[in-house]
């Protein structure tokens, strides 16, 4: 490797330089492009000029420069002559041939004032060499080169000479950019992305992909470089299918990753929670664990369609049409067999009305036809508006108030046993009737598992939007219901889920993928497996993996790939030192390169954060401060937030605590020892939990 100013280094930075001056000319190219007709007061014009504007915006910004994000990362060097398809278009261009014997790897297409690439889209065919080339299958090229850099500036290369080079060569630049030093937010891994992670990023886009991740093996960082890929490709059709959302457990981890799709180019795709994409009505409560899960199982699905359903009935009069000097009569037999007709047909509750008024319409004008009268259109549309027969309508069809409906039930055990008649135990319907939710639909004070009943009623009386791909990160902890109410919005797009059993922290947490993608309406899936951790040491993993035969027997413990000095360190105290021994173990974190966490069950939370502003230790506190990994590198995080996030150093407050407080408690202490990349740092005073205690323990203040 070289390091330091020396010529090819000076190259280098000459080449970045001139790349970063293209990509800054291209896009004042793009803000300055005219309108279709800048003058015009036509409308049409109008709005295409309004469109093309907004497309301009954005692709400008797409094209923005990061001063401290390089442009490239790698290079592929080829035998002169070599020839490539010209497929890294940053804008839809005709194909052409590329004549080069290096291509420059990076996260965006450059090109330059003759329109020749300079840098190459890391999506592109092109650029996969860059990611499975092997000395035993180079794919045509002769060396690989990595760069260093430091806040931008391009300050060392490795190369790695395909031919010659011994199988099993581990790259110094790699290494170091997978374990540098982390603060702030997540960042992208697209210049250290493995060939098993590729081959993730890049899998079709259907059938639908789920990715069953050990911590540390960057699932996360699979599923948000496979949106850029997939919208590199199919930017359009996504378009048109209702575009791309990311769905992560809580907005916490939403801010943790919400840097790295802009750092690629991607500044369009939508990132939210499951609650944010049902709410259709605002969450006042935590829900009880026992009504949690009932309300969150699958057969809550029969209850509510049944519900729905049961308001619709026929009328037991006969209903008079009065037209002219005539009574026109439509007997009760008749209307049911409308009712039952449009029911059997599987008719939508939102569309019936109108498809009822329709029939009974034409039930009528046959009675006039039959009677010498000549109808056609206008006289079907004038008995589809007659205030009989659409008083009629309302009576044996209701329009019905989603919203009001799961009030309802959840309120008024006749209507609740009515419906749950079968398919919910008497118990459970008690459990369900034990939910405070206050003195009317409007005022209620809903919990996030009200909401998926809400969205099932909503989505059997009309259809949700579409949306063309999702992304599901920590999947494993969506109730069956939560599962449909994402499923029904991706019927005609695609989906990505992400999670790992092992992780799983909900009452209704899977032990088996097969049940949430059954849910999803994804059963034909393609289930991946990641174990290679690569992020996270290998003895914070060992650690972490004796619970697994408690919490996950059936699933195989997590590879780590890199061992780090002083990984683990488990220090026990006395009670009244507990605190202090935190204090003292922050001060020396903090001595280190890169971000701290402190992850503390939810309940002691106040008290460490009283301790550390008294000692004068600044930090933030996630699920208080949405930017709380950028404003402070020393992080306290209550227990039940820290999934998917990550730290450089991690210290752990009372293991037991974090497992007593909540029914699974050693899936979430699985969680919280996962989230360390250097070093993790277990501060007790209570005993550990017996699952976690081995033969071989590091003790005291030197563990690794």
């Amino acid at each position: 490797m070289s390091s330091g100013i020396d010529p090819e280094i000076h190259a280098e930075r000459e080449f970045l330089a001139h790349a970063r001056a293209s990509l800054r000319w291209r896009q004042r190219d793009v803000s300055v492009t005219p309108s279709v007709q800048d003058s015009s007061e036509d409308a049409d014009y109008t709005v295409v000029n309004r469109l093309l504007r907004w497309d301009r915006e954005r692709y400008a910004e797409a094209l923005a420069d990061l001063p401290d994000v390089p442009l490239f990362f790698g290079r592929m060097d080829y035998p002169a002559g070599t020839v490539f398809e010209d497929d890294g278009a940053d804008r839809p261009t005709p194909t052409r041939t590329l004549d080069a014997d290096r291509v420059y790897v990076g996260r965006r297409h450059v090109r330059g004032s003759d329109g020749d690439p300079l840098v190459i889209d890391w999506r592109a065919p092109i650029s996969v060499s860059f990611y499975r080339a092997t000395p035993e299958s180079p794919h045509g090229a002769r060396a690989r080169r990595r760069y260093g850099f430091e806040s931008g500036t391009l300050t060392a290369y490795e190369d790695e000479w395909l031919h010659t080079q011994a199988a099993g060569h581990d790259s110094e630049l790699l290494a170091t950019q997978i374990e540098r030093p982390r603060s702030g937010p997540m960042r992208d891994i697209v210049a250290t992305i493995q060939p098993e992670q590729d081959d993730l990023v890049r899998a079709p886009v259907r059938p639908a992909l789920c990715v069953q991740g050990a911590p540390g093996t960057g699932k996360t960082a699979v599923g948000l470089h496979r949106i850029a890929y997939l919208l590199f490709n199919l930017r359009d059709q996504l378009r048109q299918d209702g575009g791309v959302v990311i769905l992560g457990p809580n907005r916490a981890f939403l801010s943790y990753i919400r840097n790295v799709l802009p750092a690629l180019g991607e500044v369009g795709v939508r990132q939210t929670t499951v609650e944010e994409l049902i709410a259709r009505a605002p969450v006042r409560r935590e829900e009880r664990v026992d009504a949690a899960r009932v309300k969150g199982d699958a057969r809550m699905a029969e209850v509510i369609r049944r519900a729905l359903w049961g308001t619709v009935a026929p009328v037991e009069e006969t209903v008079v049409v009065e037209w002219g000097s005539r009574r026109l009569r439509i007997p009760p037999e008749e209307s049911a067999r409308a009712v039952a007709e449009l029911t059997a047909l599987g008719t939508g509750y939102g569309s019936g009305p109108t498809r009822l008024t329709h029939r009974l319409a034409n039930v009528v004008m046959r009675r006039l036809e039959e009677r010498g009268e000549s109808c056609d259109a206008r006289t079907q549309t004038a008995l589809r508006r007659d205030k009989a027969l659409k008083a009629a309508v309302r009576r044996m069809w209701p329009k019905v108030d989603p919203v009001r409906l799961v009030y309802r039930l959840l309120t008024d055990p006749g209507a609740l046993a009515a419906a749950a008649d079968g398919v919910l135990t008497p118990e459970e319907q008690d459990t369900l009737l034990g939910a405070p939710l206050g003195r009317g639909p409007r005022s209620a004070r809903w919990s996030v598992q009200d909401l998926a009943l809400i969205d099932e009623a909503h989505c059997l009386i009309e259809r949700p939007d579409t949306i063309g791909h999702i992304v599901i990160d920590e999947a494993q902890d969506l109730s069956p219901m939560q599962s449909r109410a994402v499923g029904r919005r991706c019927n005609r797009g695609s989906v990505t889920v992400l999670g790992d059993v092992a992780q799983g922290t909900s009452p209704w947490a899977i032990n088996d993928w097969d049940e949430l993608l059954a849910h999803l309406d994804q059963p034909d899936a393609h289930l991946a497996v990641l174990d290679k951790g690569f992020r996270v040491p290998a003895q914070i993993i060992a650690l972490a993996a004796r619970l697994l035969p408690h919490i996950a027997p059936g699933l195989g413990a997590p590879t780590g790939v890199r061992r780090a000095q002083g990984a683990l360190t488990i220090t026990g105290t006395e009670e009244h030192r507990r605190l202090d021994t935190l204090l003292d173990t922050c001060r020396s974190a903090l001595e280190e390169d890169g971000a701290v966490g402190v992850i503390v069950p939810d309940d002691d939370i106040a008290d460490v954060t009283v301790r550390l502003a008294t000692a004068d230790l600044p930090h933030a506190v996630v699920g208080r401060d949405e930017e709380a990994m950028e404003r402070s590198r020393l992080v306290c995080v209550p227990a039940t937030l820290a999934k998917g996030l990550e730290f450089d150093h991690v210290i752990v407050v009372e293991p037991a605590r974090i497992v007593a407080a909540e029914h699974r408690g050693l899936h979430r202490l699985y969680v919280v020892l996962t989230r360390a990349v250097s070093a993790l740092h277990i501060i007790h005073a209570e005993p550990l939990p017996e699952a976690l205690v081995a033969e071989e323990r590091p003790t005291g203040t030197g563990g690794g």
